[in-house]
């Protein structure tokens, strides 16, 4: 709708102008349980009161508000025909006074896709829940604002919540006569504002600080989750890491946490991983484990806990002035996620997930068609909303890592506090901090500023060595590369290191530390050093780049990965080599031996699942199509030997368990999973426990081995929101085309699912054994896709664009196709040819991979 998608010019425009002293934003959520009848959407009554002031009296502006209708429009006292101002979108003030009052009584429609006010009915007990999630823009789905994160204002919350039910905010909360009514916020942005409401499960607890003044700061903790998933919930150790991080933060960043109460909500069908709502923050309640999983999956959710912790400074207490500088907040956050959890908490590992999960993101976007400098050029909402990628958050994180190591630890956290000091309660952009950590570190980060932080695109690091005839190093250059499209090369800060065998294991012997700038650059302090079996660029991981080898690298460690015994080099290397995988300069089922030659003797369980989700990648995408079928019974029969040969009960037992059946293919393999799902075959030490079972029925399902009747079984074991969404996956993955058809249409011609339904049924309908089936879904999908983004919410929007972009058919056919679709319509919105793009780029990168694995 044409006012929806609001453009820089416009917020700075608007900013200019207004001066926002506070809101009163009352909310009935009543409507939430009552019976709702009609073709229309179920809506609530917002009743919003704004006070604010203009710089040029007369003038004109706006507010945001997407609602179905307004009841009353009042402003400066004068009641406005509602219909001669409101277009559905916005709110048009005219004749603005030097200081303004806007009351808006609105009907806001629930949301069924994550957006706005999220409204949930829990399959399981028929209880209703209620949780809003509004960033970018979204809150004025539920109240009406001036929907950008300058206009910062203080704000008053009140819920009237159905009987019995309990509601939440930024602010403390009482109930008075029926109405929750919350303390005021300090001055924060709208998109950071926020509601619960619902049957909650609420456990309490408190943080206590003391400071050298011997002042005490009290901070009241809440955690809060769903009724039905109570016996799950470990609130404990959800406590543990909020008061390990507290107390880091308290140490670090000399400015208390400013926002009263630390409430943390875990709600259903969460579009993302969380929010960092001050005083309320909320996270998708996955972080719940329903059965037994491993250390990394408490490592991921205390990294969350911590990144969205980390926010409430950077981000709510200092806040960006647009979207342009989103990094500000999100790369910020990355990099003290993982800082804090290593040395505050017992994940002190998390460097090494850094290096291959976050990195891994970060390399995949920076070499789309889409990759943009950490500074991005965000014109309008929608380009905001799409960038929440990969490069804001972990290549920025991986920046800000560097950076930490050229300015020093201390200089770094000292120019955070003055940040925090000088900004409070206000917007910045990139200057404010680089001029902070200027001041705090002596060096002028200007230069490395446009390096690292305005420019696009990832670079490659060689070794190139040579040798005397005695076997030693004479010479040993870093070559620094860049792709031809960004062809910037960056000043890094790198380690080398040398690795030797020593009784049958490759450890480093040599490591210098080195700065490498331009195209090569000699590293001096290795000359003489004896022949290295193994030579390591970004050893340590100091910076962001690809790692490449030498050829006598790469022999060795085709014989001899499995034998670096530190696991960060060991990470490095697989990280190196995927990337050599996914740039078709090795072969997929090079890289598919490898992992079955050595996964197995992978002791971090992060590596070994990230190897796990590359291989699938690698065999689904990457392999030539002729070779498949073989690599997939080499998979399935390699998986279930390191899955009898794990120990009994052990995260690596569970994490085989669940590979292998992401790769059966044979009938053994099927009759196996069917034997453990019936109690008939038993592996020991393996605990089949609910999420397991539906691990073991998604192959059944796609492969035809289970029809509706035994998904529906296993439904009625596990008649929760989680298995609901594995039986809607399930159903979708079946080999038939009337199924096919149905779920197409489910997702592309209907708006009937929930955003965790239509997740659900893409990640069914696309199944790598299924190609022939899916084919004729190629052209349909040019053909709809345009009228989706369009007719649908963003969020859906590029669930389906993505989703269902035929990525498993021919590339050839389909690169023509996707061209042809771009070509004739180059005024499509921007961000909908930029999820094309992307999805092309993706096809043509495996394309090149597959013309590599046919060579082989």
């Amino acid at each position: 709708m044409p006012g929806e998608n609001l453009s820089r010019d416009e917020a700075q425009i608007r900013a200019e102008l207004l001066s926002v002293d506070g809101y009163e934003v009352a909310l009935d959520l009543r409507s939430a349980v009552a019976g709702h009848e009609g073709d229309g959407p179920r809506t609530f009554r917002s009743v919003t009161t704004i006070r604010f002031r203009a710089a040029t009296p007369g003038a004109s502006t706006f507010a945001d508000l997407i609602a179905p209708s307004v009841n009353a429009v009042t402003f400066n006292g004068k009641a406005l025909d509602p219909a001669a101002v409101f277009d559905g979108v916005r709110v048009t003030l005219d004749g603005l006074a030097a200081e303004n009052v806007l009351t808006v009584d609105a009907n806001c429609a629930y949301s069924r896709t994550g957006e706005g006010m999220h409204r949930f009915v829990d399959p399981e007990d028929g209880e209703v829940y209620l949780y809003t999630q509004y960033e970018p823009a979204d809150a004025r789905r539920v109240y009406t604002n001036f929907e950008q994160p300058d206009l910062k204002a203080p704000y008053r919350f009140s819920v009237r919540a159905p009987e019995g039910w309990t509601a939440w905010s930024n602010g403390a909360g009482t109930l008075v006569d029926g109405v929750w009514r919350f303390a005021e916020t300090k001055p924060i942005s709208t998109y950071i504002t926020t509601v619960l409401a619902g049957p909650y499960h609420h456990v309490r607890d408190t943080y206590t600080r003391t400071f050298e003044d011997g002042s005490t700061l009290e901070i009241p903790l809440g955690a809060m989750c769903r009724k039905g998933l109570a016996k799950h919930f470990d609130a404990d150790d959800v406590f543990l890491i909020t008061k390990q991080g507290l107390d880091f933060f308290h140490d670090h960043f000399d400015y208390p946490y400013p926002f009263g109460k630390y409430d943390q909500a875990f709600v259903p069908e969460y579009n993302l991983g969380a929010m960092e709502n001050p005083g309320l923050v909320t996270f998708r309640e996955e972080f719940i484990f329903r059965g037994r999983t491993t250390n990394v999956a408490y490592e991921g959710r205390a990294n969350v806990i911590l990144h969205e912790m980390a926010h409430m400074w950077f981000g709510d207490l200092v806040t960006m002035q647009w979207w342009d500088d989103l990094w500000l907040k999100e790369s910020f956050a990355d990099f003290m996620g993982s800082f804090s959890m290593v040395e505050a908490t017992r994940f002190t590992d998390g460097w090494i997930t850094f290096t291959n999960r976050r990195k891994a993101w970060a390399y995949r976007a920076d070499q789309l068609p889409s990759t943009h400098p950490i500074t991005a050029d965000i014109r309008d909402l929608q380009d905001a909303k799409l960038n929440f990628d990969g490069i804001t958050y972990a290549k920025g994180a991986s920046v800000l890592k560097q950076l930490v190591a050229y300015v020093g630890r201390d200089a770094f956290l000292e120019g955070a506090r003055r940040y925090f000091k000088a900004h409070a309660y206000g917007n910045t952009r990139l200057g404010d901090l680089l001029s902070a950590l200027e001041a705090t570190s002596g060096r002028d980060l200007g230069e490395w500023s446009r390096a690292w932080l305005q420019t696009a695109g990832v670079n490659s690091l060689t070794p190139v060595v040579t040798y005397d005839a005695g076997g030693r190093i004479t010479e040993l250059a870093v070559v620094q590369e860049a792709a031809a499209s960004h062809p910037e090369l960056r000043p890094h800060r790198v380690a080398v290191g040398l690795y030797r065998l020593e009784g049958g294991e490759l450890v480093r012997y040599a490591r210098t530390e080195t700065d490498v700038a331009g195209p090569r650059t000699v590293v001096t302090e290795l000359a003489g050093a004896e022949r290295p079996a193994l030579i390591l660029v970004n050893d340590d991981d100091l910076t962001y780049c690809k790692i490449r080898f030498d050829e006598g690298s790469l022999e060795t460690l085709r014989s001899h990965l499995g034998d670096v015994t530190d696991p960060l080099a060991r990470a490095l290397c697989w990280s190196a080599l995927w990337n050599l995988t996914r740039d078709a300069l090795m072969p997929a089922r090079d890289f598919v031996g490898l992992v079955l030659r050595f996964a197995g003797r992978e002791s971090d369980i992060g590596v070994l699942q990230m190897l796990h989700t590359w291989t699938r990648t690698a065999l689904t995408h990457y392999a030539s199509g002729d070779w498949r079928a073989e690599g997939g019974r080499l998979l399935a029969e390699g998986a279930l030997r390191e899955l009898r040969n794990a120990e009994p009960g052990s995260e690596h037992q569970l994490t085989w368990a669940r590979f292998f059946a992401t790769v059966a293919s044979t009938d053994a393999d099927f009759q196996l999973l069917e034997g453990l799902l019936a109690g008939t075959a038993k592996i020991d030490g393996l605990d089949v426990d609910q999420e397991l079972r539906w691990a073991f029925l998604s192959p059944l399902a796609s492969h035809g081995r289970c029809d509706e009747r035994v998904i529906d079984v296993e439904l009625a074991r596990d008649d929760t929101a989680s298995g609901k969404r594995h039986q809607v996956r399930c159903l979708a993955s079946r080999p038939s085309e009337a199924v096919k058809a149905q779920a197409w249409a489910s997702v592309v011609e209907s708006d009937a699912l929930s955003n965790a339904l239509v997740e659900a049924t893409i990640a069914g309908f696309e199944q790598g054994s299924q190609r022939v089936l899916l084919a004729p879904y190629a052209g349909k999908y040019f053909e709809v896709i345009e009228r989706v983004w369009a007719e649908r919410s963003i969020q859906i929007g590029v669930l389906v664009v993505s989703g269902l972009y035929p990525a498993l058919q021919d590339p050839r056919p389909t690169l023509a196709a996707t061209d042809e679709w771009l070509a004739a319509r180059p005024d499509a919105a921007p961000a909908l040819r930029r999820l094309v793009r992307e999805a092309r780029d993706d096809l043509a990168r495996a394309q090149r991979a597959q013309e590599c694995d046919a060579r082989a």
